[in-house]
């Protein structure tokens, strides 16, 4: 398949005009061919039209046939092959094989939701029969189900180029709910946005579907963003990116004539708890997979462990002296932008002129390009509540290891933290005591909590929560990993005493659909 610079507006491949942008190749420090055209607010008005218009059309289509678009999503992005492996690597620098591994999480989820569109539960059908002899009043016939709330516009992620971008998280499960997309694409990955946007767009003409389901917008700046959530169609944003960027959109989002939604993934430090117990079965395997974790990928996951908490003790200072010794002998690597890198080396040398923190330990530095060394600090817990900078994401391979007096200073700790998408506590059983202490604050605090495990990695599937509270993202009741990702985009109408021929397929008496619904209280397919 060929990468032609072109955006993708409903049926149509249109050569933007505003701007002339060029993807880059952060490992080699050049920029790649061809050159893309940036689009404009006419370019947003014509994609946010189609998919207005759209709307209804697709919303109504069989479920089945819902299904077989995002199969046919998966399939073709599959068909690519090699191209869009070669193509996400030299955009991004990322190796190969986490390539392949995100492009077969995309695929994975792209089918997860095919399969819970089919079973349709998310309907939420609801029925409840007519009381017409009840009193003092009688109950009239009354019926439930979810609709999708209307074009969804989806800002395309830097760190992970397929599975949190143009055919990722939030764009399968707008489309699941029966949402078009207007994907704007992020600027570090032109040539894979496209390639996976033709993917859409000739599902979308294979199964049938009315122009508008898809588009995909370049643009330099942020016109194009602001302009596409500001458009009156766009009824709900999904975003991941930086703090700054996500409050932006809530802003603009928020004064519109109609405020809508936006679902942002923000910031997110990570709190990973290290309880005595665990130090005194486990401390070297532990320090070495942490060290495995914060350099995972450059540091470049929302789920980084960001803070490791732990009680002063010989073993604690056992554990932080092999914690430091296994960070030291990572290498230093190439980021995903020359941005990126830049902000990370900024963000390091700040924080190594802050009072009260230590620099424990460096990694091995290279001569590589858009460069990220791995970098390991220390405070007090006093000194770590006193000063809110250390509360900041540092995007990049780095954490900070925050020692306690006492168990009461550790939980001052926690109370202390913002918003989390994760907490982990690594914990044996005489912990558990202490972990009782601690939990009613995690839960209070993130989105997910892990026992003995490590945040970066998540599984997509009916259970997974990535989301947590402000600032980790915008909307705490929410997730954008699993299949509750799909209930951002739909909400509930209720059918009074309307005409059995009116009434929608999934709210039918005979039930032809097969779904489970709440028929008077009792969950049946009936």
């Amino acid at each position: 398949m060929q990468i032609t610079g072109e955006m993708l507006i409903g049926a149509r491949a249109v050569r933007g005009s505003a701007a002339v942008l060029r993807a880059f190749d952060p490992a080699r420090g050049i920029e790649i061919e061809p050159p893309f055209g940036g689009g404009d607010r006419a370019d947003v008005e014509l994609a946010c039209s189609l998919a207005g218009k759209a709307f209804d059309a697709y919303r109504n289509i069989p479920l089945a046939t819902r299904a077989k678009f995002l199969e046919a999503i998966a399939d073709n992005i599959l068909e690519i092959g090699d191209v869009l492996i070669e193509r996400t690597h030299v955009e991004t620098g990322l190796p190969k094989a986490r390539i392949e591994g995100e492009r077969g999480r995309t695929v994975g989820q792209l089918r997860l939701f095919a399969a819970l569109v089919r079973e349709g539960r998310w309907l939420s059908a609801t029925l409840d029969s007519p009381l017409p002899e009840r009193k003092p009043l009688p109950r009239p016939d009354l019926r439930l189900q979810k609709i999708p709330v209307g074009p969804v516009a989806v800002f395309g992620a830097s760190n992970f180029p397929l599975a949190f971008s143009v055919a990722g998280g939030d764009t399968v499960s707008a489309l699941a709910a029966g949402c078009p997309v207007v994907v704007k694409a992020h600027g570090a990955h032109l040539g894979t946005s496209e390639l996976v946007g033709r993917a859409i767009q000739r599902a979308a003409s294979d199964n049938g579907l009315p122009e508008g389901v898809f588009s995909l917008l370049f643009g330099g700046g942020n016109e194009i963003g602001e302009a596409l959530v500001a458009h009156p169609a766009i009824k709900a944003v999904g975003f991941t990116g930086s703090r700054r960027g996500g409050l932006a959109l809530v802003d603009i989002a928020s004064k519109r004539r109609e405020p809508i939604p936006v679902f942002a993934e923000m910031s997110s430090i990570n709190p990973f708890f290290v309880l005595p117990g665990a130090l005194d079965k486990r401390s070297d395997a532990m320090a070495s997979a942490l060290a495995d974790s914060i350099a995972l990928g450059v540091g470049q996951f929302c789920t980084n462990p960001g803070l490791v908490i732990l009680l002063d003790s010989p073993p604690a200072r056992v554990f932080v002296e092999s914690l430091s010794v296994a960070l030291a002998k990572k290498e230093e690597q190439t980021m995903l932008t020359p941005g990126i890198s830049a902000a990370y080396r900024a963000a390091i040398e700040r924080r190594s002129k802050t009072s009260g923190v230590q620099d424990l330990a460096q990694g091995v530095q290279t001569d590589v390009s858009c460069p990220a060394r791995p970098v390991l600090f220390a405070t007090s817990a006093a000194g770590f509540l006193a000063n809110a900078e250390l509360e900041e994401e540092i995007f990049g391979p780095t954490s900070l290891v925050i020692t306690c007096a006492d168990i009461d200073e550790m939980i001052a700790v926690a109370e202390h933290v913002e918003g989390q998408l994760t907490a982990t506590l690594q914990l044996e059983p005489q912990d558990y005591e202490l972990a009782r202490r601690l939990l009613p604050t995690l839960e209070r605090k993130a989105g997910r909590i892990l026992a003995n495990g490590f945040p970066t990695g998540v599984e997509v599937s009916h259970a997974m929560v990535h989301g947590g509270p402000f600032p980790a993202t915008s909307d705490s009741r929410s997730t954008s990993v699993g299949t509750s990702a799909i209930e951002r985009f739909l909400r509930p109408v209720c059918y009074q005493d309307l005409p059995a021929a009116l009434l929608p397929e999934p709210l039918h008496d005979d039930n032809a659909l097969g779904l489970w619904r709440l028929r008077d209280g009792e969950f049946k397919r009936a």
